[in-house]
């Protein structure tokens, strides 16, 4: 797409196909992301949701990890949802043994906090940042960001004030997947800081 700015969706695990879907919607030039060496032609990166374990693992084992914290470190935008909230944080609280983490969010999350697969729920949840109407989001085996250092700022928090939405400069995180459905708006806004920093 002629003057769109590249994003990528990081291709290891998860849901793949639903963001680059919503990129296309949003007429943005999306692409699947399994090498190295395409992170650094980048104007902005997607980390799905899908098993966090499964996405360290595989992230280090094809060499993918350090150039994704690098380039975070170096003010790429990027966007996790779910599993890529679990990525994008920067302390895990119960995290498998060894488990890592690209970085980028100044928060500690929780794994699995709503519980099993049987435990997922969708909600109307209310995100100033976005507007007056509120955001339908679709928690599946979901995370919560249970410590919000300094740098990080909360743009969604549920009714019992648990933290499901952060952002920390340019880098999102979510709880929750807007992908699974018609909302378009959290990607808009990232969308927007890939925009601003390209220019």
């Amino acid at each position: 797409m002629a003057g769109s700015p590249r994003v990528g969706v990081l291709g290891l695990q998860g849901d793949v196909r639903e963001h680059l879907r919503t990129l296309d919607r949003l007429a943005v030039d999306g692409c699947v992301v399994r090498r190295p060496n395409e992170v650094a032609e980048l104007d902005g990166l997607i980390i799905p949701g899908g098993e966090s374990t499964v996405i360290d693992k595989l992230s280090r084992l094809f060499g993918l990890a350090a150039p994704i914290s690098e380039a975070i470190e170096n003010g790429l935008p990027v966007f996790g949802t779910c599993a890529g909230l679990i990525m994008l944080a920067s302390k895990i609280e119960d995290g498998v043994d060894g488990q890592q983490t690209f970085g980028g969010l100044d928060v500690t999350v929780r794994r699995n906090a709503f519980g099993s697969q049987l435990d997922s729920f969708e909600t109307s949840l209310p995100v100033p940042a976005l507007g007056a109407d509120p955001v339908h989001a679709v928690f599946i085996r979901a995370p919560i960001v249970s410590h919000v250092g300094p740098n990080a700022e909360v743009l969604a928090s549920l009714d019992d004030e648990r933290v499901v939405a952060v952002r920390t400069g340019d880098v999102f995180g979510l709880s929750f997947h807007p992908e699974m459905g018609d909302e378009l708006r959290f990607h808009e806004l990232f969308v927007a800081a890939v925009r601003d920093r390209t220019g």
